[in-house]
């Protein structure tokens, strides 16, 4: 499947329904300047006859940070993601909404389970009681995008079947067209949002969703994944049922294990915090530096702690590849750093980021070294690794210089380690610790 065909308003304009939609909601929520700003009326001039611009108690007296979140959960999965992704990007958006946007929840209800059946036997093509002996009707989760249930195989064995919502991937089609005509008209429209590049923002958003609509391809991560770390005593990969796995069916096998960040059950059960923290970043390490192949998405939900400490992730939707030229540049980038050259970490800035205009040298190097003098002058234990990489993606950001998206996937990846490690172990050093893993 193909999301990014449009460039015009021509097949934007066919989902006139949906658009319309999308304009109340934004009328609703306080933003009708931009509807204004962007000329939207001169393509939806009689649907916009229909939408009320009257004032909604309670509204004006939210922030405006609060609004767009309040905003993009009414509007469903793709918004709701869309603004999941930007919660996490200091170079693009103010501090209010990187603090307000992280609380954007999939409020959606499980889709019935007549339809669960219904999508495991067209996919599968063999009745379920031929497939599973005992198949949980109640979900264990429901997103926006699937739904997770318990089952058990004809052999005996325990699985989780992920089911993906029927036609959600149309629905996640026209609202990616629309926002790709949004983002057209934000570039032509928005002063400032240019240097931003909306429009490829959005089409690697369309990339990355089309890619976790594809369970078959989660299904690869999981094997490769498991390939990288075969001899390593301390991760467990589940097993991934491939006779029972399609595009819109995953059947992996049943961890029974506690999530990271249930400190109480960890306890209870003898698990060792700190050894969990240390192991948690030296895996997320191994993954970037040493196989360049890693998991995205690491937040406590998807890592689960089993005997012995072992780690084990759940979910591979969102996975990030990162060539050796990049991890290089990448070493390069933080040795400068470390050893408070400019010169050299402007230098490994540039080659890691891509630029219209290459910026002045002696500017980048300034912005460097006050980088460096704001958070390299202190004891290691005092550095906040999300915060260092958080404003070192502003400041490549006042230079115009574009973050690739593996990149920053890394970035986020690293800086999400770094926060369940403190929350396990309130001494953990993310720099102590990664310096002992080189």
């Amino acid at each position: 499947m193909t999301f990014l065909r449009v460039g015009n308003i021509g097949r934007t304009y066919r989902h006139m329904q949906r658009y319309r939609k999308i304009l109340s909601v934004l009328f609703k929520y306080g933003f009708g300047e931009m509807i204004d700003i962007l000329n939207l009326e001169q393509y939806f001039e009689v649907s916009l006859q229909i939408v009320s611009r009257k004032h909604r108690e309670g509204i004006d007296s939210l922030s405006r940070a609060v609004r767009v979140r309040m905003a993009m959960e009414e509007l469903g999965p793709t918004f709701i993601k869309m603004g999941q992704i930007l919660s996490t990007r200091p170079d693009l958006l103010p501090v209010e909404y990187l603090q307000e946007l992280p609380k954007l929840q999939d409020k959606v209800p499980p889709f019935p389970f007549s339809d669960v059946k219904s999508t495991i036997e067209k996919e599968l093509r063999c009745p379920l009681k031929q497939i599973f002996i005992d198949f949980d009707e109640q979900p264990l989760a429901a997103a926006s995008i699937g739904q997770v249930h318990k089952a058990t195989t004809l052999d005996g064995n325990d699985v989780v079947v992920k089911v993906q919502r029927p036609k959600i991937q149309r629905t996640i089609e026209v609202d990616l067209e629309i926002m790709l005509h949004l983002a057209g008209l934000m570039e032509r429209h928005l002063e400032g949002w240019d240097i931003h590049h909306p429009t490829k923002i959005v089409e690697e958003f369309a990339r990355t969703l089309e890619k976790e609509l594809d369970y078959s391809l989660e299904a690869a991560h999981i094997e490769r994944f498991a390939r990288q770390f075969a001899d390593d005593l301390t991760v467990y990969v589940p097993e991934v049922y491939r006779e029972h796995t399609t595009t819109l069916v995953l059947t992996m096998e049943y961890v029974d294990g506690i999530k990271a960040s249930h400190i109480n059950q960890l306890e209870e059960n003898g698990l060792d915090r700190c050894k969990i923290a240390r192991r948690g970043l030296e895996l997320i390490m191994k993954q970037i530096f040493e196989h360049g192949f890693f998991h995205a998405d690491p937040h406590p939900g998807n890592i689960f702690v089993l005997t012995d400490n072992v780690i084990c992730y759940i979910d591979f939707g969102m996975m990030g590849r990162l060539d050796i030229k990049i991890r290089e540049c990448f070493a390069d980038l933080i040795m400068g750093i470390a050893n408070r050259n400019e010169k050299k970490a402007a230098e490994a800035l540039l080659k890691l980021t891509v630029y219209d205009v290459k910026p002045e040298n002696f500017l980048l190097e300034r912005d460097v070294a006050e980088f460096m003098d704001q958070h390299c002058y202190r004891p290691l234990k005092d550095i906040r690794l999300e915060i260092l990489l958080n404003q070192m993606l502003k400041m490549a950001s006042r230079h115009r210089l574009c973050i690739p998206a593996d990149l920053f996937l890394m970035i986020k990846a690293i800086s999400t380690v770094e926060g369940l490690g403190r929350t396990l172990d309130p001494d953990f050093d993310v720099i102590k610790q990664g310096c002992t893993f080189y």
